[in-house]
């Protein structure tokens, strides 16, 4: 499942995401989105795990949480239109 989150601090970089989302299951991958012209962070990123309820439940427990002074917004990433 592939996972948005969003209003990260700008300063979060993927390894910290990386740890928190170890805790709830195995991670394939991790992606800060980073402005093409600045390469600054834009204060999303996306989370892929291969199982489906260890996404699911950091989507039930972390959306709506503070994390580095920031409440972030977590829930399955959707195709764009």
């Amino acid at each position: 499942m592939n996972i948005y989150v969003g209003n990260l601090n700008y300063r979060v970089k993927e390894a910290d995401l990386l740890q928190v989302m170890e805790e709830y299951g195995a991670v394939t991958s991790v992606k800060v989105i980073l402005d093409r012209e600045t390469g600054r962070s834009k204060g999303f990123a996306f989370i892929e795990m291969e199982d489906e309820a260890a996404a699911a439940k950091i989507i039930a427990e972390l959306n709506g949480a503070e994390y580095h002074g920031r409440t972030m917004v977590v829930k399955e990433a959707r195709p764009r239109a």
